[in-house]
């Protein structure tokens, strides 16, 4: 990283902490996923946050195909597995099973959409327009041809 393009430290530090929120959250309510002290802990949300940057990419893009076809839950299968080679790695962070590691996933996504929402730095935005409320009114027109309809 050049001069251009620094660290974003708070953004970087909030990250790990909501993933080590959810890992806690996952542990506390799975008995698949066991942690043994704060280091292992500490270290399993390093690399969780280093594969999240660098392997879950790649991964992505090589299961594209895959991805699209089950409309993007096949990212919570990339995350276990992600999830499931941390586990393999830090000595002190058990994940049992795949099923494990899809419950870890699935709370570590579900702490960090619900922290967002709640700290209000996600990029979801709902906008309504309508009678009072400044903007146009949406009109509906809808136009019937009988050649439009497909039978199948």
């Amino acid at each position: 990283m050049g001069k251009s393009d620094p660290i974003n430290w708070p953004k970087l530090l909030k990250s790990w902490v909501l993933i080590a929120l959810g890992v806690l959250v996952a542990a506390a309510t799975s008995d698949g996923i066991q942690y043994s002290n704060g280091w292992s802990l500490f270290i399993a949300v390093v690399l969780i946050s280093l594969f999240n940057v660098i392997l879950r990419p790649v991964l992505i893009f090589l299961a594209l195909p895959f991805v699209v076809l089950t409309f993007g839950l096949g990212i919570f299968l990339i995350n276990a597995l992600l999830f499931m080679l941390v586990g393999a790695i830090v000595p002190g962070f058990d994940v049992a099973s795949f099923w494990s590691a899809l419950w870890g996933a699935v709370v570590v996504a579900f702490v960090s959409l619900l922290a967002n929402l709640l700290l209000g730095s996600t990029k979801v935005q709902v906008h309504r327009t309508g009678p009072g409320q400044g903007g146009p009114q949406m009109r509906h027109r809808v136009d019937k041809k009988d050649d439009d309809v497909i039978d199948i």
